[in-house]
Parts: structure tokens; C-alpha cells; sequence
């Protein structure tokens, strides 16, 4: 195993943190999950860190590295680039231990967070909202930084950083007298993963550790697949709280060196994870907050009959993201399918789509005619919500002996999007 470049934290320095955020960021608790333990043959634990006042474990890293500023740095002002999550975590802080902050963050953050940061920084921050993704924001941060002579606060590649989301770890093997076989955890930028491993490296070293991250954005697994730290292209921003281009340097040395495996799931398995988890179980949680009971199902011999736990990392949702989060559950689950239908120019052919070429359990939710000069024989989009994916094939067998199917456009994503 090769040396790590950079020095993983030390417990001491870990109960340090832990002590230091006494009172501000709360231990919370390692829940039994009764369904997902029956689900999986295991017992399944649910690290809940979407229960903290901020709404996720941010706040660990971003208050532990704003205590150890000194009294000249806090009177500089610090600055940070977050997608959300580590933004409130700054802005808490700022507020509590009353230091201006300028919070850059990327302009299709969902309101709900911007909203949030508002409320914990209170008259202490400044929020300038840049790009379309986290990197667009890192960077316009740290320009700004150097500009003004700011004090930047990493959300991940920092030393005191990962010491504070290190206390995650620490709180897990604290709340559970059982050796725990394995523990979930999502992957954005790294620093919760090389904060967990760093401690259960040391203190339960036999326990594999597990990064998830979503396959859309799959920085750290790519990286690692490449033997070094590697910025992608492109990502998809819509699981935005582990969406970024390239992870910490620290955080990316420390995985490649402890963690056990590195996984990504699709954003469509994560949506209908949320779904179950709020109609099953009552629990609230973002995107990347279903990152770890996504990936469950990828280990499901491996885990039966051990001890595993997921840390569910954040909940801070916005309701208006749920159409969005239904729409990408059902397309991954192959419910929802869009189609150019062009209607034969003969009176009542609409009505005999819905007579006759519809299932008997499938519904009609999108309908946008393409030409909208010629309705009833033009060209249309048509959104159809089935009841099995075993229906679809019948579904177009018929279409194309009546000769309504142009299309079919969920396997053209370019045109799926112009159109739909």
C-alpha cells in the first residue's frame, strides 16, 4: 500500500473537533431501519444526518475549520463555494461566531438552499450566485478570494475539514457496541469518506468502507480507476449535493489508499429511493441523502446477515423538485415513455389512440402536438405512463399496425430533451 501524500487526521485531533462542535452540531442518531433490514436479511442502520439544525453533516467540517481561523482571519472575512449543504454550514457559522462571509454558489441551486443560507447567515453573508455547477462556483470563489484577501473555507480538501466530518465516524462507532461489517458513504468532493475512513482505519480497521456516488457524476470513481485525481468533462448536476468535476486531492489520496470499493448508482434508482423513503418511511431527504440505501442493492449477498450502516448525509429538498424526482423514478424504471405519434389524417384517429391503442391500465400524462397549426392529423409528443415495462412492447406492436408510431425518444436524450 503506498504512503498517503497527505497526513490523515489523528484521533486526538478528531475528538478535538468533536469537542469543539459540542453544542453546535448535534450527534445524531444510528436508527435501526426495521424495512431495509428485512429487505436486505441484515440489520441495516441509517446514520441520521439529515436530522442536524442545518439539515445535513456540513455543518461538522464548516464550523470545526471557522474555530480554528485566528482573530486576524475572522477579521478578514471568509469565503466558500458550496452547491448548498456546505453554503448553510458557512453561514451558520458565520453567524455564531459573527464573521462576514461571501458565499458563492451555482445559479441552479434550488431556491429551498439559497433560501436556508439566507436564514442561518443572517446580516453576516453575502450570496452571489455563478454558473451552472459547483466548479463554475469554486472558481469564481476562489478568484474573488484572491482578489479581496479572503480566508477560503474548502467544503472537502482541507485538513480541518475532513477532522470535523471525521466525527461522523467517531459518533457511529460510539452509538453501536457490535463490530459493524460495513458502512455506506456518499461521495461528492470526498471529505466525509476520507473523514470516515481516517477514523475506522484506525479504530475498526476490519470494517470495509463503501463511497457511492452518482453515475452521472462519477469523479472519484473515475479517478481511481485512473490512479490519479481526474476532472471530468461533463457531469449531471441533478443530484447537486455529490455532483462535482473533480474531488479533493487530500480526499481522493486518502480513498485510493483505504477504501474498500467505489460505486456509482443512477440518478433515476436514487429518485425512486426518495420516493420510498418518504412514502415508506417518512424520511426527507435530497438527492445525495439516498446515495447510500441506492447502492444497497448492489451488495445484497455480500451484506446478508451482517452489520451495515448507510449515512444518510442530507435532507435539504426542495418540493418543487419532486415532479422532477417522479418523472426520473418512473423513466429508469422503464414506467414512462415518450413517443412521436403522427395521427393518420382520417376523422376520430385521436379517439381511436385512446380506444384502441392504449392498454387497459396505461395513461396519457404528456400530450404536446408538434405543429400547432394542424391538430388532430399532425405529429404530437406523447408522454404514456405504464403500469409494467412488460407493456411496452405490445404497446408499440399496436401503434405501428394502426400506423400512429413515428418515434420512440426515450433512447434519443438529445431530442428527448429539445421535445420534451
Amino acid at each position: 500500500m503506498a504512503a498517503v501524500s497527505f497526513a490523515m487526521p489523528e484521533i486526538a485531533d478528531v475528538r478535538k473537533a468533536a469537542a469543539t462542535l459540542e453544542g453546535v452540531a448535534a450527534v445524531t442518531p444510528l436508527m435501526l431501519s426495521r424495512r431495509y433490514s428485512r429487505m436486505y436479511d441484515s440489520r441495516v442502520f441509517l446514520k441520521r444526518e439529515d436530522l442536524q439544525e442545518v439539515r445535513s453533516y456540513k455543518i461538522r467540517g464548516a464550523y470545526n475549520k471557522m474555530r480554528s481561523l485566528t482573530a486576524e482571519e475572522r477579521e478578514r472575512g471568509v469565503v466558500c463555494a458550496s452547491a448548498g449543504n456546505h453554503s448553510q454550514g458557512v453561514a451558520f457559522s458565520c453567524r455564531e461566531l459573527r464573521v462576514r462571509g461571501t458565499i458563492f454558489m451555482p445559479a441552479p441551486t434550488p431556491v429551498q438552499k439559497i433560501d436556508q443560507v439566507r436564514m442561518f447567515g443572517e446580516d453576516q453573508v453575502e450570496i452571489i450566485l455563478v454558473g451552472d455547477t459547483f466548479d463554475d462556483a469554486f472558481k469564481a470563489s476562489m478568484e474573488y478570494c484572491r482578489e479581496n484577501s479572503k480566508v477560503f473555507v474548502h467544503p472537502f480538501d482541507d485538513d480541518k475539514v475532513i477532522e470535523g466530518q471525521a466525527t461522523v465516524g467517531l459518533e457511529i462507532l460510539e452509538q453501536t457496541k457490535d463490530h459493524l461489517d460495513y458502512v455506506f458513504v456518499p461521495v461528492g468532493g470526498g471529505g466525509l469518506a476520507s473523514g470516515i475512513l481516517s477514523v475506522f482505519h484506525l479504530l475498526s480497521p476490519n470494517t470495509r468502507i463503501i463511497g457511492v456516488e452518482p453515475e452521472g457524476a462519477p469523479s472519484m470513481k473515475t479517478s481511481l480507476q485512473h490512479g490519479i485525481n481526474t476532472e471530468l468533462q461533463e457531469i449531471d448536476k441533478f443530484i447537486d449535493g455529490a455532483a462535482v468535476q473533480k474531488v479533493g486531492d487530500r480526499n481522493f489520496d486518502i480513498c485510493k489508499n483505504f477504501l474498500y470499493q467505489m460505486v456509482t448508482v443512477p440518478e433515476g434508482r436514487v429518485c425512486q429511493e426518495i420516493l420510498d423513503l418518504y412514502n415508506k418511511d417518512a424520511i426527507v431527504v435530497e438527492p445525495a441523502g439516498a446515495l447510500t440505501l441506492s447502492a444497497l442493492s448492489l451488495f445484497a449477498d455480500e451484506i446478508r446477515g451482517k452489520n451495515v450502516v448507510c449515512v444518510v448525509s442530507g435532507s435539504n429538498n426542495d418540493i418543487t423538485r419532486t415532479a422532477e424526482i417522479k418523472e426520473r423514478a418512473l423513466l429508469y424504471a422503464r414506467l414512462k415513455h415518450y413517443f412521436i405519434i403522427r395521427f393518420p389524417q382520417r376523422a376520430g384517429a385521436l379517439k381511436e389512440f385512446v380506444a384502441e391503442i392504449l392498454g387497459p391500465s396505461d395513461d396519457i400524462t404528456y400530450f404536446q402536438y408538434a405543429k400547432k397549426h394542424a391538430r388532430e392529423n399532425g405529429p404530437a409528443v406523447v408522454g404514456i405512463e405504464l403500469k409494467s415495462e412488460q407493456d411496452l412492447d405490445p404497446l408499440i406492436a399496436r401503434m405501428k399496425e394502426h400506423n400512429f408510431y413515428g418515434d420512440y425518444l426515450n433512447n434519443k436524450p438529445d431530442l428527448f430533451q429539445y421535445l420534451v
